[in-house]
């Protein structure tokens, strides 16, 4: 019986640790690759990146076209003729420039006396804002 008892104890007794120094060698060697993989990769995104010539965009010619506003957007962008990237721009000028933006949820334009005429509510969403501005230019 005693060398069954001896047999139990061999194997529950926890298995020898590796040192330190092995197991961190180890380690090295298998992450070692990986980081030499990953920064090829790298270069080679950087590399095709130089090789590229940046072309800048044209915008799109209907953008780029001067359309006339409407006497009520005219009223606050002024009546001459522009682009609607730039009606789009005078429009975010005069909301910033009166603080109409809401404090609270900053998508939402409180709008003034000009503005409700262009809107035709007391406020609007800033996605909502192309929509109106639309309707008001020819």
């Amino acid at each position: 019986m005693a060398t069954k008892k001896a047999k139990k104890a061999a194997k529950k007794a926890p298995a020898k640790k590796a040192p330190a120094k092995k197991v961190a060698k180890k380690a090295a060697k298998k992450a070692a690759p990986k980081k030499v993989a990953v920064k090829k990769v790298a270069a080679k995104k950087v590399a095709k990146k130089a090789a590229k010539p940046k072309v800048k965009r044209k915008p799109n010619a209907a953008f780029m076209r001067p359309l006339t506003p409407s006497a009520t957007l005219a009223a606050i962008i002024g009546s001459a003729p522009m682009p609607r990237t730039e009606v789009t721009s005078k429009i975010w000028a005069y909301i910033k420039k009166n603080k109409l933006q809401d404090a609270v949820n900053r998508r939402m334009i409180n709008a003034d006396d000009k503005l409700k005429a262009l809107f035709g509510k007391a406020q609007a969403s800033m996605f909502e804002l192309t929509k109106y501005v639309s309707k008001h230019l020819k």
